[in-house]
């Protein structure tokens, strides 16, 4: 049976952000993730997580100005500096909460560089980030994401992230697999799963269309599910989908559909 960790930020969001690692807890879910903590004192965090008998299995590297639009610096020449010291940043938490793994966005590519700047500079940050990442024992993670979403956001496809993986090199650097966000740029869910198996360290879910729970859209989770298991994946699947009302209301997906 796969094993679910809430997302909170998109789970539980009609109270305070603190508040949702109790009802994850009470909902059923040992882990979670969320995007990122730096709002918050670890300390503060690590608190929450083991006051709740939880596991952190993923937050992301600082993303720039996240409030102000961007959705990472990954591929931006001109914030390498920023970007390293994000990834020393996001280390100090990842060690501090018992995090394995961070995820590294892209971000938008930028109007005015050309195409192989952007993915030179992706790959060096990448190389640097592995390298931080091996000494400290951390897994690091890169994401497709489809442009509706995030219009001009760099990474948009599995087989474009493996093989930035390939030139990156690093034996430490892996996919996170968004379910949704490959439902809607590339479909092939099953088939692209089992054939990059060794390359996925993560993998998250919501349905299409709505980004809500399983089962409230085109996408045959039962046989997902069924499937990964067949396969033999066994990571973690963050829950970061939008609720249709109630996180708790529409949790039965749990039951009804990974049997």
């Amino acid at each position: 049976m796969p094993k679910f960790a809430a997302n909170l930020t998109m789970l539980f969001n009609e109270v305070p952000f603190l508040d949702r690692f109790e009802r994850a807890a009470k909902a059923g879910f040992t882990a979670v993730e969320f995007l990122f903590p730096y709002a918050y004192p670890a300390a503060e965090l690590k608190a929450r997580l083991q006051g709740n008998g939880l596991q952190l299995v993923l937050h992301n590297l600082p993303p720039g100005d996240w409030d102000g639009g961007e959705r990472g610096i990954g591929c931006h020449p001109d914030r390498v500096a920023e970007f390293r010291a994000g990834v020393a940043r996001g280390i100090d938490y990842a060690t501090a909460l018992g995090a394995p793994q961070l995820n590294c966005l892209a971000g938008k590519a930028p109007a005015g560089v050309d195409a192989a700047t952007l993915r030179r500079t992706f790959v060096d940050n990448l190389r640097f980030a592995a390298g931080e990442f091996r000494r400290a024992g951390l897994k690091l993670l890169i994401e497709p994401i489809n442009y509706y979403d995030i219009p001009g956001f760099w990474l948009n496809t599995t087989a474009q992230a493996i093989g930035v993986l390939d030139e990156v090199g690093a034996d430490n650097a892996f996919v996170q697999y968004d379910i949704y966000h490959a439902q809607r740029m590339e479909g092939e869910l099953a088939a692209t799963v089992q054939k990059h198996l060794a390359r996925i360290a993560h993998m998250q879910l919501a349905d299409n269309p709505g980004r809500h729970e399983p089962g409230t859209g085109e996408i045959n989770y039962a046989f997902l599910f069924a499937h990964l298991d067949r396969i033999g994946y066994g990571g973690w699947i963050g829950c970061e989908y939008k609720p249709e009302g109630l996180t708790e209301a529409g949790l039965g997906w749990r039951q009804r559909l990974a049997q």
